[in-house]
């Protein structure tokens, strides 16, 4: 009975497990990835989708969060069924790989690193394309250096909330399903939540329900931004003075937070050209601030690997 009891509560090793595989392994090509059959279903919904009339077009928004949330929801419960019937080494692991395939470390590291590499060479136009390939929508044709790595170093800390920390913290409140259910509204908003004519009506129901499921774990990467600031010896006290000060300056309720605590522990301006300016007061990052930051996000991802052993708690 012990032994069971023991082998249970190895459960709270499920994301630092699925952190360590993505370290090691990264992610398979998009033909096998769950985060890029679930982005091709809302692709075929949007094409599919009214060009006019803000009635039918927030109706149809909301028919396809609620496909969505029940198809991804109902596979991944079923999958998350069959895999606790497994001997519990076998579950464990398979649990671990598909929190796994929710969470880019290793991505968001790669990306960072090629667009700071693209700049150490004095290859700006390289990097303006690296920077939008990777990691914003925004136009980087004209972007100067210093707006380039602060694009850069806004998307690392936005993509610690809802690529790293948003799907731990669901696994931890609602298991696998909650992870993918998560992913689903995420990814929904990714594409669809834009203030265009276009999109404005049809993604009005994905972004404020990313805003929902996002308010917790984009306060907790905050956090998490202060506490890996203490393993390379910075102060998190003006990090926290800024973050409080400025969280409020975007657009979205959510992203403001671990954004403008990375703009205060790296004491840099964060500035998306007539949208907003996070630590107004700082200079603009200059290409070693990307190398920073993803520091603080590793750390922070395997910090937030520790919310796991809270699972004991349920047990």
């Amino acid at each position: 009975m012990n032994d069971i009891f023991e082998a249970k509560n190895l459960i709270c090793l499920v994301p630092a497990l699925a952190i360590a595989f993505d370290m090691i392994i990264g992610d398979p090509p998009n033909r096998w990835h769950p985060v890029a059959w679930i982005g091709s279903m809302i692709f075929t919904f949007k094409r599919i989708a009214p060009k006019q009339g803000r009635f039918i077009q927030l109706i149809f928004g909301i028919i396809l969060v609620l496909l969505g949330l029940t198809l991804v929801g109902s596979i991944v419960f079923l999958i998350d069924k069959l895999i606790q019937m497994l001997s519990f080494p076998l579950a464990l692991i398979l649990e671990a790989f598909l929190l796994k395939l929710a969470l880019p470390v290793r991505g968001l590291k790669k990306a960072g690193n090629e667009v700071y590499n693209a700049l150490k060479e004095d290859n700006l136009n390289e990097a303006r394309r690296l920077v939008a390939w990777h990691l914003v929508s925004r136009d980087t044709k004209s972007l100067d250096e210093g707006h380039v790595v602060s694009a850069t170093v806004e998307s690392i800390a936005e993509n610690l909330a809802d690529g790293i920390v948003g799907p731990i913290f669901w696994w931890l409140l609602l298991g696998l399903p909650g992870v993918w259910v998560y992913r689903f509204i995420n990814t929904a908003d990714s594409i669809l939540g834009y203030r265009t004519a276009e999109l404005e009506w049809l993604g009005k129901i994905p972004a404020r329900l990313d805003d929902i499921v996002n308010f917790i774990p984009s306060r907790l990467s905050a956090f998490l931004i202060f506490l890996s600031a203490l393993f390379i010896k910075i102060n998190p006290i003006h990090g926290i003075r800024i973050m409080f000060r400025d969280h409020r300056l975007t657009s979205s309720p959510n992203a403001g937070c671990p954004m403008s605590a990375m703009a205060g522990i790296l004491n840099v301006r964060l500035e998306k050209i007539d949208n907003y300016c996070l630590n107004q007061d700082a200079k603009l990052p200059v290409s070693r601030d990307i190398a920073r930051s993803i520091i603080l996000m590793q750390i922070s991802a395997w910090i937030s690997a520790i919310m796991g052993f809270l699972r004991l708690i349920k047990i």
